[in-house]
């Protein structure tokens, strides 16, 4: 079952996991990282650019997809880069799905920081669209 199931089941608000996403929804191997951006597409918007591909088929497709987030140390300091990356956990949290077998790297833009809760919601959510897309056509 994906760790971020719509409906809330087994996601990732229950108590004791301390609003964190589980290990294995997360990107966390920099050569995965450079696999997305150097392969991958890219989907942008006003306020994020969103780097997706499909995880090879030789790695466990059973696991769902997974998602990392980079922010540059030019968009500001470590208070100012972590909250763009709270804030964008929330969001991805929020919209509960993450399509299957994709890797997927959200990179904000400095606009991030002053843009509405709801646009930053509006633009992971079409992000995600176009990424569900992609995955059902190949």
């Amino acid at each position: 079952m994906n760790p971020l199931a719509a409906n809330g089941s087994g996601g990732l608000s229950r108590p004791g996991n301390g609003g964190k996403f589980p290990r294995s929804v997360r990107l966390l191997r920099h050569a995965d990282f450079e696999r997305v951006y150097k392969q991958g597409r890219r989907h942008f918007a006003a306020h994020l650019t969103v780097f997706y591909l499909p995880r090879p088929v030789n790695e466990n497709a059973a696991e769902g997809g997974r998602v990392g987030f980079t922010v540059s140390k030019v968009l500001g300091g470590a208070v100012v880069r972590n909250r763009m990356k709270r804030r964008l956990r929330e969001a991805v949290r929020l919209h509960g799905t993450v399509p299957a077998s994709m890797d997927i790297v959200i990179n904000p833009k400095k606009s991030l920081l002053t843009a509405a809760w709801v646009e930053v919601q509006r633009e992971v959510r079409r992000a995600f669209e176009v990424i569900a897309k992609a995955a059902e056509k190949s």
